[in-house]
């Protein structure tokens, strides 16, 4: 041992000395991911009438990144609460998100029939029953969060809430929604009205993940604030990524249809900025995002710093 200390030098071992250790990324990824899976599967179990509650399952419990509820998750370590508190909360989210994937992925929608790797809903269960099986996520959704929070003040679920339903309304996920189906095939679609499509339709839900977890978690104003801007800047950056994989990938590596906004004449990054700009564009969003959690506690910020870089450098 002496011989090989003997070959360093005082300021090798001084840095050494002072590396901290790096954030697990994919450890972190992998148990919160699991908190939240074994969560939903405890919250949307097998009951009457079975074949709602089988297609409810089926996209719930498909799989996917958990990208949203570990954000929540994050978010509320990060102001100082608890995995317990924010955790119905970083379930509601999900479902709502497989809500509008179900919804989304419809012939009267974006008629899709992959989803993560799979048949999406409609496909297996018929259009009736995804229709509702979506619904059904919706409401429960709200049901979850109010009779499932623990450790946290009536003033908080309630504000959660507010939070949660206006992110997914007509001023939210759905304003996106109808404003991109309404922008198929125009012309004339400029990057204004397409920021607007992308933050609303993609980014709302994901600013609310973080929002909620902020709030339930005991932030200040200031804090649910600063996070909110951080959300919204990844949330964007989230749909330009998914516009440059969209042209970029296959089917077989997104997990899903690629080319399909191609094919629907869909006003996308790519097709308006080119792909180079997109990806600067991209690299600025998560420039700015990191920017937004430097006055926070770094050890604790880390997860939410890596997901940023994640969103960004993700391949499907």
């Amino acid at each position: 041992m002496s011989s090989i200390y003997a070959v360093l030098t005082k300021e090798e071992t001084l840095q050494e000395d002072q590396q901290k250790p790096t954030f697990d990324f994919k450890s972190y990824m992998l148990q919160k991911a699991n908190s939240v899976n074994k969560a939903l599967d405890a919250a949307v179990t097998l009951k009457e009438p079975a074949k709602i509650h089988e297609s409810m399952r089926y996209s719930l419990l498909a799989g996917g990144k958990r990208v949203r509820p570990v954000l929540c998750l994050a978010a509320c370590d990060l102001v100082g609460g608890s995995e317990s508190m924010a955790l119905p909360a970083a379930c509601a989210v999900e479902m709502i998100h497989t809500m509008s994937l179900i919804h989304d992925d419809l012939p009267c929608m974006d008629n899709d029939d992959l989803r993560r790797g799979k048949p999406t809903n409609h496909i297996v269960f018929g259009e009736d029953v995804a229709v509702l099986a979506g619904d059904a996520l919706l409401s429960f959704a709200f049901e979850h969060i109010a009779v499932s929070t623990i450790h946290v003040s009536p003033h908080r679920i309630v504000r959660a809430v507010g939070e949660l339903a206006k992110a997914i309304g007509a001023e939210g996920l759905v304003a996106g929604q109808v404003v991109d189906i309404c922008s198929e095939g125009l012309s004339e679609v400029g990057l204004k009205q397409l920021e607007f499509i992308h933050i609303h339709k993609t980014a709302k839900l994901l600013e609310g993940a973080v929002v909620l977890g902020a709030i339930l978690g005991g932030g200040t104003d200031e804090e649910v604030e600063k996070l909110r801007k951080y959300a919204r800047s990844i949330g964007l950056l989230f749909q330009v990524v998914d516009d440059i994989l969209d042209v970029t990938k296959s089917s077989q590596e997104l997990g899903k249809t690629a080319g399909k906004d191609l094919v629907a004449d869909k006003a996308t990054y790519p097709r308006l900025m080119g792909i180079e700009k997109s990806r600067e564009f991209a690299e600025k969003l998560l420039n700015e995002a990191k920017d937004l959690l430097s006055g926070f506690d770094q050890e604790k910020a880390a997860p939410l710093i890596a997901l940023a870089n994640y969103i960004a450098y993700r391949q499907n």
